[in-house]
């Protein structure tokens, strides 16, 4: 089983980072590149042998409701993956690219719902958008990541057919052990999308620790590729506050044996999971 790394907010935090505008991560890396840098380090450091990089919640819309140009934002998405690239360097590990889903614009938790209400000639502009900019910064990976909306994902498998060059993950977030936030089944989303070109693993982030393993399994009905999962730590987003609540305290390394007989065969961890949290894993998979 490989390992990935965690929530870089969540990292980010343990050094002292703050998140309050819709900019999320990418307000550190304008403001105080050097620290996303370290939080990468870090997780490289606690056994990771790829890192997310900053460009999750990073676009022209999200960039403009913030005052900022165009220009800006196609910036600031290269920085992401220059930035994840010095954190790196001189390890093994792998830059992978976050392609966060358009419902992060908003910093109301539409990720968390799904069904945007926009047409499918706007989510693929927006996508189209940052795809071709990530690209061109030539990170290892494509990481397509956070999906809630079956719409979206078959809009995202349509723009990658462009890239067929570079390798990627699909991961979804869902509501259960059998949706998608959108209600549409994970079986059909990963079918929506097991034709994508360059797809080495699919799987799901951001989803209670406790839903892996059917989720896990149903994705296996379908395709036949490399499974991942990065959970967070549980609980609910309340975008009012920009916290979690609920969120529980075990380890993930506890979940691991249950986790790997279900097929996950990647895994590391998404909002709530530190550094420290990559390093018990870690250390679990390597007894």
């Amino acid at each position: 089983m490989r390992l990935i790394d965690g929530g870089l907010s969540t990292q980010l935090a343990v050094h002292g980072a703050t998140f309050d505008d819709g900019l999320w991560t990418g307000r550190t890396l304008l403001e105080n590149p050097e620290l996303v840098e370290r939080a990468h380090h870090d997780f490289v450091v606690a056994g990771a042998s790829a890192v997310i990089t900053s460009s999750y919640q990073l676009s022209r819309p999200g960039f403009a409701s913030n005052g900022m140009s165009a220009s800006d934002a196609d910036r600031a998405l290269s920085a992401s993956i220059e930035t994840a690239r010095r954190a790196v360097a001189g390890t093994p590990a792998h830059v992978a690219a976050s392609v966060g889903p358009f419902g992060a614009i908003s910093h109301d938790g539409a990720e968390y719902r799904g069904n945007y209400g926009v047409p499918r000639a706007e989510l693929a502009r927006f996508h189209r958008e940052r795809l071709e900019v990530l690209v061109a910064a030539e990170p290892d990976v494509l990481a397509i990541e956070t999906i809630p909306d079956l719409v979206e994902a078959s809009v995202l498998s349509e723009l990658l057919e462009a890239y067929p060059e570079i390798p990627k993950w699909f991961s979804f977030t869902c509501a259960d052990e059998q949706h998608l936030w959108s209600g549409a089944t994970i079986e059909d989303a990963v079918a929506a999308i097991a034709g994508t070109p360059g797809l080495r693993a699919v799987g799901v982030n951001c989803v209670e620790p406790a839903l892996v393993s059917g989720l896990v399994r149903r994705i296996r009905s379908v395709i036949d590729v490399d499974i991942i999962a990065y959970p967070n730590r549980g609980g609910t987003w309340n975008a009012e506050t920009g916290e979690w609540e609920g969120a529980r305290a075990e380890s993930f390394a506890d979940w691991l044996p249950e986790w790997s007989a279900a097929g996950v065969s990647i895994v590391g961890g998404c909002c709530g999971a530190d550094a420290s949290d990559i390093a018990e894993l870690s250390a679990a998979l390597a007894n």
